[in-house]
């Protein structure tokens, strides 16, 4: 399969594209710079130069697959507005991809957060949440999907707060980040909030499956730690960074402060036993033992 993916490059991305070419694919990524372009080709794939802005190239790319794997988003979280923005980009990027893919067939395959359900581990059936600091997502997300009734065959994979590899990465990495400046491993509240978490090798292979055998209209839980208490998690940061661990107030955390002290757990019970989905490498505290010192 010809696959096209916009945001191959990051840490989930480049796994994607390695697991796909592994798996005999051929793949064009878009790439924004001669670094990243770089990087991909490196790799094994074709590269096409463009953002999620230049629509004409995304349009010609999606006629050209035979499938589509969506990843890119703006990485600016520095304020409300900035993060309205990356929403805004997204959105409108993925209506082009959905609209070149209309009466084809061919699979597109976005990516969400896993949603949040009250007093239990959220499901592949659980609706996303439209309302909040990154709701908008969730709505150009469900778009994508409610094209499956026009002939595009559109999943996606809900990915958990942590995406990570080599101790980096997703809202673990952000929160290393965050410690590093601050001088405090902190967290929200008691920190008893719970985090679900997936090596990125694993959530790459979960992209692969959705791509050649997701129905349309579907969505998958790439959650291999159900959820992992924040304090937890910062406690190992803490120790490998040699800092102290402690609570502190939400609005420390910047925008993500709402999201950080939300607990969310997931389940993947479904998409594992639907789409024989088994995560093998490690989980995320074991993972940020590795993280940089």
């Amino acid at each position: 399969m010809r696959v096209f993916i916009t945001g191959g490059t990051g840490l989930i991305g480049s796994a994607v594209v390695a697991e796909l070419l592994s798996a005999g694919h051929s793949v064009t990524a878009l790439t924004r710079s001669d670094v990243s372009a770089a990087k991909a080709e490196a790799a094994g794939a074709d590269t096409i130069r463009g953002g999620l802005v230049d629509f004409d190239v995304l349009r010609a790319e999606t006629e050209k697959a035979d499938g589509v794997i969506h990843l890119a988003f703006g990485n600016d979280f520095s304020s409300p507005e900035a993060l309205g923005q990356n929403i805004a980009d997204e959105s409108a990027a993925l209506d082009v991809l959905g609209q070149a893919l209309v009466g084809t067939g061919k699979p597109l395959v976005t990516v969400s957060g896993t949603p949040r359900a009250a007093g239990r581990p959220s499901t592949e059936d659980d609706p996303l949440p439209t309302e909040g600091p990154v709701g908008g997502r969730s709505v150009s997300v469900n778009r994508a999907l409610s094209l499956a009734d026009r002939g595009v065959r559109a999943s996606t994979v809900r990915l958990p707060r942590t995406v990570h590899n080599e101790g980096d990465g997703g809202f673990a990495g952000i929160l290393a980040q965050i410690t590093r400046q601050s001088g405090v491993a902190g967290y929200p509240g008691d920190g008893a909030q719970r985090w679900p978490a997936v090596h990125a090798l694993d959530a790459a292979v979960l992209f692969r499956l959705a791509l050649e055998k997701a129905p349309g209209g579907t969505a998958w839980h790439a959650v291999a730690d159900e959820g992992d208490a924040v304090r937890d998690i910062a406690a190992v940061i803490g120790r490998r960074l040699g800092l102290p661990v402690e609570s502190r107030p939400t609005e420390t955390f910047g925008p993500l402060g709402a999201i950080f002290e939300v607990d969310q757990p997931a389940s993947s019970i479904r998409t594992r036993a639907q789409l024989r989905w088994e995560p093998t490498h490690p989980g995320l505290l074991e993972d940020l033992e590795k993280i940089r010192v």
